[in-house]
Protein backbone atom coordinates (compact mmCIF):
# COMPACT_ATOMS: atom_id res chain seq x y z
CA UNK A 1 0.00 0.00 0.00
CA UNK A 2 1.26 3.48 -0.86
CA UNK A 3 2.11 6.01 1.82
CA UNK A 4 2.78 9.74 2.12
CA UNK A 5 6.47 10.56 1.64
CA UNK A 6 6.38 14.37 1.59
CA UNK A 7 7.34 16.85 4.35
CA UNK A 8 5.87 15.82 7.71
CA UNK A 9 5.97 19.22 9.45
CA UNK A 10 3.75 20.66 6.74
CA UNK A 11 1.05 18.21 7.83
CA UNK A 12 1.39 19.19 11.49
CA UNK A 13 1.14 22.88 10.58
CA UNK A 14 -1.94 22.26 8.46
CA UNK A 15 -3.76 20.48 11.30
CA UNK A 16 -2.51 22.89 13.96
CA UNK A 17 -1.20 20.12 16.25
CA UNK A 18 2.01 18.09 16.46
CA UNK A 19 1.06 14.92 14.59
CA UNK A 20 4.61 13.61 14.94
CA UNK A 21 6.89 13.74 17.99
CA UNK A 22 9.62 15.74 16.20
CA UNK A 23 7.17 18.56 15.46
CA UNK A 24 6.10 19.14 19.07
CA UNK A 25 8.87 21.65 19.87
CA UNK A 26 8.23 23.61 16.65
CA UNK A 27 4.46 23.86 17.19
CA UNK A 28 5.02 24.90 20.82
CA UNK A 29 7.54 27.57 19.82
CA UNK A 30 5.94 28.96 16.64
CA UNK A 31 2.29 28.17 17.29
CA UNK A 32 -0.13 26.52 14.88
CA UNK A 33 0.84 28.47 11.74
CA UNK A 34 -0.61 27.13 8.47
CA UNK A 35 2.00 25.76 6.00
CA UNK A 36 3.79 28.07 3.60
CA UNK A 37 6.02 31.12 3.96
CA UNK A 38 3.04 33.44 4.52
CA UNK A 39 0.97 30.96 6.50
CA UNK A 40 0.24 33.27 9.42
CA UNK A 41 -1.05 36.26 7.43
CA UNK A 42 -4.58 35.07 6.75
CA UNK A 43 -6.75 33.10 9.15
CA UNK A 44 -9.81 31.45 7.64
CA UNK A 45 -12.90 30.64 9.65
CA UNK A 46 -13.81 27.00 9.11
CA UNK A 47 -17.31 25.91 8.20
CA UNK A 48 -18.91 22.87 9.86
CA UNK A 49 -17.82 20.79 6.88
CA UNK A 50 -14.30 22.20 7.15
CA UNK A 51 -14.05 21.19 10.82
CA UNK A 52 -15.17 17.65 9.97
CA UNK A 53 -12.73 17.44 7.06
CA UNK A 54 -9.79 18.61 9.17
CA UNK A 55 -10.58 15.97 11.83
CA UNK A 56 -10.70 13.23 9.20
CA UNK A 57 -7.41 14.44 7.68
CA UNK A 58 -5.79 14.58 11.12
CA UNK A 59 -6.77 10.98 11.93
CA UNK A 60 -5.63 9.79 8.53
CA UNK A 61 -2.23 11.45 8.95
CA UNK A 62 -1.67 10.32 12.53
CA UNK A 63 -2.03 6.67 11.44
CA UNK A 64 -0.11 7.21 8.17
CA UNK A 65 -2.90 6.26 5.77
CA UNK A 66 -3.95 7.55 2.38
CA UNK A 67 -7.54 8.47 1.48
CA UNK A 68 -8.60 5.21 -0.16
CA UNK A 69 -7.41 3.03 2.73
CA UNK A 70 -8.94 5.29 5.38
CA UNK A 71 -12.25 5.29 3.52
CA UNK A 72 -12.14 1.47 3.38
CA UNK A 73 -11.73 1.32 7.17
CA UNK A 74 -14.77 3.57 7.57
CA UNK A 75 -16.86 1.36 5.28
CA UNK A 76 -15.91 -1.73 7.34
CA UNK A 77 -16.67 0.09 10.62
CA UNK A 78 -20.07 1.30 9.37
CA UNK A 79 -21.18 -2.31 8.79
CA UNK A 80 -20.36 -3.38 12.35
CA UNK A 81 -22.90 -3.37 15.16
CA UNK A 82 -22.60 -0.61 17.73
CA UNK A 83 -20.84 2.76 17.58
CA UNK A 84 -19.32 3.33 14.11
CA UNK A 85 -16.75 5.85 15.38
CA UNK A 86 -15.42 3.53 18.09
CA UNK A 87 -15.35 0.63 15.59
CA UNK A 88 -13.28 2.80 13.23
CA UNK A 89 -10.83 3.72 15.99
CA UNK A 90 -10.53 0.05 16.99
CA UNK A 91 -9.65 -0.93 13.41
CA UNK A 92 -6.97 1.77 13.30
CA UNK A 93 -5.54 0.92 16.73
CA UNK A 94 -5.32 -2.82 16.02
CA UNK A 95 -3.25 -2.43 12.85
CA UNK A 96 0.03 -4.29 13.28
CA UNK A 97 2.21 -1.21 12.76
CA UNK A 98 0.27 0.77 15.39
CA UNK A 99 0.40 -2.16 17.83
CA UNK A 100 4.19 -2.42 17.41
CA UNK A 101 4.37 1.31 18.21
CA UNK A 102 2.06 0.97 21.22
CA UNK A 103 4.19 -1.90 22.57
CA UNK A 104 7.19 0.45 22.57
CA UNK A 105 9.12 -1.65 20.05
CA UNK A 106 9.48 1.43 17.79
CA UNK A 107 9.78 5.15 18.56
CA UNK A 108 7.06 6.23 16.11
CA UNK A 109 4.30 4.83 13.94
CA UNK A 110 6.40 5.51 10.85
CA UNK A 111 9.30 3.58 12.41
CA UNK A 112 6.97 0.72 13.34
CA UNK A 113 5.59 0.62 9.80
CA UNK A 114 9.12 0.39 8.41
CA UNK A 115 10.02 -2.45 10.79
CA UNK A 116 6.95 -4.41 9.73
CA UNK A 117 7.28 -3.79 6.00
CA UNK A 118 10.97 -4.76 6.10
CA UNK A 119 10.06 -8.09 7.67
CA UNK A 120 11.54 -7.54 11.14
CA UNK A 121 8.38 -8.49 13.08
CA UNK A 122 6.98 -11.94 13.93
CA UNK A 123 3.33 -12.61 14.73
CA UNK A 124 2.81 -15.91 16.58
CA UNK A 125 6.28 -16.99 15.43
CA UNK A 126 5.71 -16.23 11.73
CA UNK A 127 7.19 -13.26 9.88
CA UNK A 128 4.56 -10.72 8.81
CA UNK A 129 5.41 -7.78 6.57
CA UNK A 130 1.95 -6.23 6.14
CA UNK A 131 1.54 -3.03 8.24
CA UNK A 132 -2.27 -3.17 7.95
CA UNK A 133 -2.46 -6.71 9.38
CA UNK A 134 -5.22 -6.74 12.02
CA UNK A 135 -4.11 -8.11 15.39
CA UNK A 136 -6.48 -10.08 17.63
CA UNK A 137 -6.53 -10.99 21.33
CA UNK A 138 -4.13 -13.79 22.23
CA UNK A 139 -1.52 -13.24 19.53
CA UNK A 140 2.14 -12.53 20.31
CA UNK A 141 4.29 -9.96 18.54
CA UNK A 142 8.09 -10.07 18.63
CA UNK A 143 11.13 -8.53 16.98
CA UNK A 144 13.38 -10.84 14.97
CA UNK A 145 16.58 -11.74 16.86
CA UNK A 146 18.77 -10.17 14.16
CA UNK A 147 17.27 -6.74 14.99
CA UNK A 148 18.14 -6.79 18.68
CA UNK A 149 21.50 -5.09 18.03
CA UNK A 150 19.88 -2.30 16.01
CA UNK A 151 20.51 1.12 17.59
CA UNK A 152 16.96 2.42 17.05
CA UNK A 153 15.44 -0.76 18.50
CA UNK A 154 17.70 -0.49 21.58
CA UNK A 155 16.68 3.15 22.11
CA UNK A 156 12.98 2.25 21.81
CA UNK A 157 13.26 -0.65 24.24
CA UNK A 158 15.18 1.43 26.80
CA UNK A 159 12.72 4.33 26.67
CA UNK A 160 10.18 4.23 29.49
CA UNK A 161 6.68 4.54 28.09
CA UNK A 162 3.33 3.65 29.63
CA UNK A 163 1.96 0.49 28.07
CA UNK A 164 -1.82 0.42 27.37
CA UNK A 165 -3.71 -2.10 29.48
CA UNK A 166 -4.85 -4.06 26.43
CA UNK A 167 -1.22 -5.03 25.77
CA UNK A 168 1.59 -6.60 27.77
CA UNK A 169 5.30 -6.86 26.99
CA UNK A 170 8.21 -8.85 28.35
CA UNK A 171 11.55 -7.78 26.87
CA UNK A 172 11.06 -7.91 23.08
CA UNK A 173 7.86 -9.97 23.05
CA UNK A 174 4.44 -8.40 23.32
CA UNK A 175 0.99 -9.92 23.63
CA UNK A 176 -2.47 -8.61 22.76
CA UNK A 177 -4.66 -9.30 25.80
CA UNK A 178 -7.93 -7.92 24.43
CA UNK A 179 -9.35 -5.30 22.09
CA UNK A 180 -8.74 -1.73 23.32
CA UNK A 181 -11.42 0.41 24.97
CA UNK A 182 -12.03 3.92 23.58
CA UNK A 183 -10.19 5.59 26.49
CA UNK A 184 -7.10 3.48 25.66
CA UNK A 185 -7.02 4.59 22.02
CA UNK A 186 -5.66 7.77 20.40
CA UNK A 187 -7.14 10.68 22.39
CA UNK A 188 -6.41 13.50 19.96
CA UNK A 189 -9.15 12.43 17.54
CA UNK A 190 -12.90 13.12 17.63
CA UNK A 191 -14.39 10.11 15.85
CA UNK A 192 -17.85 11.73 15.96
CA UNK A 193 -16.72 14.46 13.55
CA UNK A 194 -15.33 11.79 11.19
CA UNK A 195 -18.63 9.89 11.21
CA UNK A 196 -20.46 13.16 10.51
CA UNK A 197 -18.10 13.87 7.60
CA UNK A 198 -18.82 10.52 5.94
CA UNK A 199 -22.55 10.70 6.75
CA UNK A 200 -23.19 14.04 5.04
Amino acid sequence: MARYTGPKRRLSRREGVALFAKDAAFIERKGALPPGQHGGKRVRRLSEYGIQLREKQKAKRIFGLLERQFNKYYQIASKRKGNTGVALMELLETRLDNTVYRLGLAASRAGARQMVSHGHIKVDGKKVNIPSYQVKPGITIAILDKMLDNTQVKISLEAESALPEWLERKATVGKVLRFPKREEMEQGISELLIVEYYSR
